[in-house]
């Protein structure tokens, strides 16, 4: 099979992998618009099961992503100038450079070819493969060209967030809410390798034109977080890559995956909320699924229809929680005037469906009384769904 993927990130590259790895006769080609060793944004953040599902399905790839991630451990949480909480727990960050470095160097050893700054406007400038899979992001040029056939849709998110780094070496997953004039602020901060860690600031848009974001500049804008921050970084200072942007979550969706020969994988066929962490895990899953679906038919069609099936469904739990774990930050002042041990745990409660519902300071003493009773799980199985219909979803 003749296989062009666009798109060189982690999706892409790792289903190359896959592909390659399960029949060495596929020419795989990778097509990256952007040049060798340029990427946006600093770290990702992943947990033990995708280690595991990526052992499951390719060792050598996830002996290189173990080798090479920072391992954080434990979570906190600063509430204005409480003392921390603390919840056990551990994780992995890695830089978005150092993951793509390592799949590119495992694709290449696998045969895959690696092609960079190759800008693709149009389907037509494809050279002639069996299989076309765009993955060239939440941005994907190929869907828009044929947005009539994959349906995006695109919903916005309330809240602004920035993606940064700094030199702090935050080897703890911390939550930090600032208090201000103009309402909370906060972060989240965690390490991705020795000397770095990605800290991402998100507010109301309230919030954000109080404290006057829409009018400042960039300089001036890194400054006034490094004040309001300052004692989370122990004064070290906060980088943009690129331009410092401050954004709006977009989560998409489409109602078709594939179309002829193309097929949608990663950011460029879905995207969930940054508070889940669950992006990178997406795009590898997706990869998985693609190439053992491909495996395992003996004709595209059914492949690209058993895979859309597929992983849609193994889609749909993640995007209601990230759904809800949004709406927990953008409603963070419902929360915030809560002890920090409460506000701390209603955050890990945040994907629950019946926490909107419910007065916080009620919730919090339900889930305390009877976290481990069975009758609440059973409440909980029961009044999910008839909840989550509520809210469409």
């Amino acid at each position: 099979m003749r296989v062009t993927c666009v798109g060189g990130g982690p999706a892409g590259l790792y289903f190359s992998i896959l592909m390659k790895e399960r029949d060495p006769a596929h020419e795989i080609t990778v097509l990256e618009r952007s040049p060798a060793g340029k990427t946006y944004g600093w770290g990702v953040v992943f947990w033990n099961d995708l280690v595991e599902q990526v052992r499951s399905s390719d060792p050598v790839t996830a002996r290189e992503l173990a080798a090479h991630a920072f391992r954080w451990n434990g979570e906190q949480l600063v509430l204005a100038e409480e003392e921390p909480v603390y919840m056990h727990g551990q994780g992995y960050g890695i830089g978005r450079q150092r993951l793509l470095d390592v799949l590119h160097e495992r694709a290449v050893g696998v045969g895959v070819q690696v092609r960079f700054e190759e800008e693709l406007e149009h389907p037509a400038q494809l050279p002639a493969a069996d299989l076309i899979v765009a993955c060239d992001g939440v941005n994907s040029r190929l869907r828009h060209v044929l947005s009539d056939r994959f349906v995006p849709k695109v919903q916005v998110g309330r809240n602004k967030y920035i993606w940064l780094g700094t030199s702090k070496v935050f080897d703890v997953f911390t939550f930090a809410f600032v208090r201000t004039p103009a309402g909370w602020i906060w972060c989240h901060a965690y390490a991705f390798d020795e000397e770095t860690s990605t800290f991402i600031v998100e507010c109301s848009p309230e919030t954000w034109m109080g404290l006057g974001f829409d009018r400042l500049g960039e300089t001036e804008g890194l400054s006034l977080l490094e004040g309001l921050f300052e004692s989370h970084l122990d004064g070290r200072p906060l980088a943009a890559k690129g331009a410092a942007h401050w954004l709006n979550f977009r989560t998409l969706t489409n109602e078709s995956w594939h179309h002829e020969n193309i097929v949608l994988m990663g950011d460029a066929a879905h995207t969930t909320h940054f508070t889940i962490g669950s992006g990178t895990k997406l795009a590898l899953e997706d990869a998985i699924g693609l190439a053992q679906e491909l495996h395992s038919s003996k004709a595209l069609e059914p492949a690209l229809e058993a895979y859309e099936r597929e992983r849609k469904a193994a889609l749909r739990p993640r995007q209601t929680d990230a759904h809800f774990s949004s709406l927990w930050f953008e409603n963070v002042a419902r929360y915030a005037e809560l002890d920090p041990v409460c506000l701390f745990a209603l955050m890990h409660e945040r994907r629950s469906p019946l926490l909107p519902r419910i007065p916080p300071a009620l919730y919090y003493r339900l889930h305390q009384a009877t976290h481990n009773v069975r009758a609440l799980r059973r409440l909980r199985r029961f009044a999910a769904p008839r909840i989550k219909a509520l809210y469409g979803r």
